[in-house]
């Protein structure tokens, strides 16, 4: 059977988290409209008939280095080339940007085949457009294929994962067939409520919290979730809750019917909101967090 490892690549906010949901068919990575809503290394297993796909959903690259979150974002995107079968480069549009040309070196260096996936494609009207770009392309890189998608709309997917099974080596399976990722389920459970929050809240203050299970209790007919948001100031700490605390029980109940879907059991959630002044920008205090990928 084909078998191997695929690393999702790209700038933030170019669907990388979308394709690999639609492509295992289940929702394993968190989304959202705002860049830098992926923050690990997030490992999505399909086995099909052809064999299997080992999805690695990365943080998006990009060049802000100013905090210590930032860089290990870049560094958890740039590992993740390290031991990979097939990279597959995802971008939304016909135009190369800054940083691509950063990721040009990269891929050079990792000497690996890279299907070039066009993302959004149902967007574009001018088909031509699509034919001129990939021309350009190939002489720019030799990629191995070079594919439009709409990974929200399900567009060219089946022909897309056709292709990265044709490049995967021989191997036996990796995973059991019944497994779809190597995280678990507290994991998961954080990753929700910080979705739920990163969708209701304005658009820095996403970037300034995290999530962290405090205790997860699997009971025979009912899973209980006690969850610390961090943020780094009182006054974030104040919009959190919101007023009369309305913010945080929107945001409880989103997560709680989100993680009952996906778990296929009654779920109560309790969510507190800390302040822990600085921790984007302490590199102890990430580790603390579970920013180890």
């Amino acid at each position: 059977m084909n078998c191997g490892y695929v690393a999702l690549i790209g700038r933030p906010n170019v669907g990388k988290s979308t394709l690999m949901n639609h492509l295992l068919k289940q929702k394993i990575s968190i989304t959202s409209r705002k860049p830098q809503t992926t923050r690990h290394r997030i490992v999505g297993i399909n086995t099909t008939p052809a064999g299997q796909a080992i999805y690695l959903d990365t943080p998006g690259m990009h060049d802000n280095q100013s905090r210590a979150l930032n860089r290990h974002l870049n560094r958890t995107a740039e590992t993740t080339l390290l031991g990979v079968d097939v990279i597959v480069w995802i971008i939304d549009g016909f135009s190369w940007h800054i940083y691509d040309e950063v990721i040009f070196k990269k891929l050079e260096q990792a000497g690996l085949p890279v299907i070039l996936a066009v993302n959004k494609v149902d967007k574009v009207k001018d088909k031509d457009a699509i034919l001129s770009f990939f021309d350009a392309a190939q002489h720019r890189y030799p990629f191995a294929q070079l594919i439009p998608i709409s990974a929200l709309r399900g567009i060219n997917l089946e022909k897309l994962e056709e292709l990265i099974f044709e490049l995967l080596p021989e191997n036996p399976l990796i995973f059991p067939e019944d497994q779809v990722t190597d995280r678990p389920q507290r994991f998961l459970a954080a990753e929700i409520v910080r979705e739920k929050l990163t969708r209701r809240l304005g658009a820095e203050l996403p970037y300034e919290l995290t999530v962290e299970i405090e205790r997860y209790e699997e009971l025979e007919t009912i899973t209980k979730i006690y969850a610390i948001i961090w943020v780094e100031r009182d006054t974030q700490k104040n919009i959190v809750i919101g007023k009369e605390g309305e913010m945080l029980k929107k945001v409880g109940t989103d997560a709680r019917l989100d993680i009952e879907r996906m778990i296929g059991q009654k779920v109560f959630i309790q969510l507190w909101v800390k302040v822990k002044r600085g921790w984007s920008d302490n590199e102890r205090a990430l580790q603390s967090l579970g920013f180890n990928d």
